[in-house]
């Protein structure tokens, strides 16, 4: 299972669909990121400083990795949202007023069967 510090519609392979989005807790995104992938996380969190936030708060590594991302129907990844002022070069820890949301989301094709959500 992919990990993303962001989301963007040139992610999406499908067209017509929609993105089932679920809030978790920061306990519920490293249980389904170490669940699906025991041999290691697979990381698509570009910056520095976001992954060591993330690495920190989910207590598992995750590695600095560019790539490009594409969803393709019923995948499912969490996506980590840093919601707080810019952050500095080599940060280790959420500034003040910071806060880290974690999300659960899978690419659904619109008509397609909705009982292969989280499958």
């Amino acid at each position: 299972m992919k990990l993303l510090n962001a989301l963007s519609l040139s992610m999406l392979t499908e067209q017509c669909c929609c993105l089932d989005v679920h809030e978790l807790d920061v306990a519920a995104a490293k249980q389904l990121l170490t669940s699906s992938a025991p041999e290691g996380v697979e990381s698509a969190v570009g910056h520095a400083p976001t992954a060591e936030l993330f690495s920190v708060a989910l207590g598992i590594p995750v590695q600095v990795n560019r790539v490009s991302v594409l969803l393709v129907p019923y995948e499912e990844v969490v996506v980590g949202q840093y919601v707080g002022p810019r952050l500095p070069e080599g940060a280790t820890s959420l500034p003040e007023g910071a806060t880290l949301k974690w999300y659960r989301v899978q690419l659904v094709p619109r008509g397609f069967p909705q009982d292969r959500l989280y499958s």
